[in-house]
């Protein structure tokens, strides 16, 4: 039988939890910052350790993936808009609705537990009896959030925009999608290695010989990081440098290099690469990364657009600046504290991108383009810009050369790895959403 003491401390750490978790999720929504810059900040997440610490990540996570269709099914709960209530509280309700509607959390606990960080929350106090009553409700009609949109997980205009892009079917996979964890996927610095390398990890090899781990926790500790043997990298993000073709010997440029997952896997191909970037702060990140493999490469710090080498390339990578909209799933927080308009300008940044990619290559040299959204302004209205532009001409991807991926490739011969309408054990099931196209340069 626990003692006093444990008891004590069993129901402290349960609202102190949530109260974490309520923090973590009113400075991710209310701030500039994603998830990682609240916990740094946030006083009751530092105060926590052990497993404590994670359920509140856990629940902050899960709060934001699901924030939208949350307030949803939340507003049909209350007599009152969620705009009316106080900062503190509504993050409480979001934390404490995650728990019953996402985490199958026993509805006591999740109850109890969450009205108890409110009487330690100023902000939350008066409105510990609010949030008791809609979270018992809650805790019994659970339907409430099922019968809320699956895309209601974004803001309106980003709905339309998805549905545009991907179809209905597929815009409604993306946003079930991002209810779920992030899986963790990794490259290998040694390909060949990896049924070996599977079985150390407990991974499962998927077809185009990325690794997938059963959970992300203590990655540092697991072997072959220290060594550098292996990187973090998703599926979908290692696809583009296949494309490339054999590139051994070959004259590489990256020309947005950084944080170096693509770069790296180049440089293990045995390209000899040159990786641009024009932030110091990225680059030093890349440079860690190399050094911790052991890959060699030259790594300048310069913009794509004003760089001139002493000899043309043989081929380039440019995964260019995008709206970033095929990552949502991994900061989902962010797309509240966005505005649409601001996402116009990218197509312009890639358009210049792809010119100085073709100042820097030899006539029959390639490019990969790929950018982490689906939007079509940003891949195929890029891609068909270019070539109507003159001196590229597209080079198809067959299904053969994307593993795993042979239902992601275009009928223009380009690949978009969004998930299919129906959700499988795919590998494209779980995976960022990249649209990825081969061009040559004529």
């Amino acid at each position: 039988m626990s003692s006093p003491s444990s008891r004590t401390r069993t129901q402290a750490s349960g609202w102190s939890s949530r109260l974490a978790a309520g923090e973590l999720v009113q400075a991710s929504l209310a701030g500039g910052g994603d998830l990682e810059s609240a916990m740094a900040a946030s006083g009751a997440f530092s105060a926590l350790d052990g497993p404590d610490r994670g359920f509140a990540r856990a629940m902050a996570s899960m709060a934001l993936r699901g924030v939208g269709r949350i307030d949803w099914a939340l507003g049909a709960l209350l007599d009152r808009p969620l705009s009316a209530l106080e900062a503190p509280v509504l993050a409480l309700l979001r934390v404490g609705a995650a728990q019953l509607w996402l985490m199958d959390v026993a509805g006591h606990a999740a109850v109890s537990a969450t009205v108890e960080a409110a009487a330690h929350w100023d902000g939350a106090r008066r409105g510990g009896g609010l949030i008791n009553a809609v979270l018992r409700r809650a805790a019994r009609e659970k339907e409430a959030f099922e019968a809320a949109p699956a895309e209601a997980v974004w803001p309106d205009w980003l709905t339309a925009r998805l549905r545009s892009a991907l179809g209905p079917e597929r815009a409604r996979a993306m946003a079930l999608i991002q209810l779920q964890e992030p899986s963790v996927d990794l490259s290998l610095r040694e390909p060949p290695a990896g049924a070996e390398w599977a079985e150390r990890l407990g991974a499962s090899l998927l077809p185009n010989g990325s690794l997938r781990l059963a959970g992300a926790a203590g990655l540092s500790a697991l072997p072959g990081y220290a060594s550098g043997d292996w990187w973090v990298q998703d599926v979908a993000a290692s696809l583009p440098v296949g494309l490339m073709g054999d590139v051994r010997g070959q004259r590489v440029a990256d020309l947005c290099a950084a944080p170096g997952g693509k770069a790296m896997q180049l440089a293990s191909l045995g390209a000899q690469l040159t990786a641009l970037d024009v932030s110091e702060k990225r680059l030093a990140r890349l440079r860690e990364n190399f050094a911790r493999t052991g890959l060699g490469a030259q790594i300048l710090k310069s913009d794509a657009r004003s760089f001139r080498p002493e000899a043309l390339f043989d081929a380039v990578l440019l995964d260019a600046p995008c709206s970033a909209l095929g990552t949502i799933r991994r900061h989902p927080e962010g797309v509240w504290r966005r505005n649409p308009k601001d996402l116009a300008r990218y197509p312009e940044i890639q358009r210049d991108l792809i010119a100085a990619a073709g100042r820097l290559l030899k006539s029959g040299g390639r490019l990969v383009y790929a950018v982490c959204t689906p939007t079509p302004e940003e891949g195929p209205g890029v891609i068909e810009a270019a070539i109507a532009g003159g001196g590229w001409r597209r080079l198809p991807v067959s299904p053969s050369e994307v593993p795993g991926f042979a239902g992601s490739v275009t009928p223009e011969g380009d690949v978009l790895t969004a998930p299919p309408p129906t959700l499988t054990d795919a590998p494209q099931t779980r995976c960022d959403v990249f649209h990825i196209s081969r061009l040559e340069r004529i």
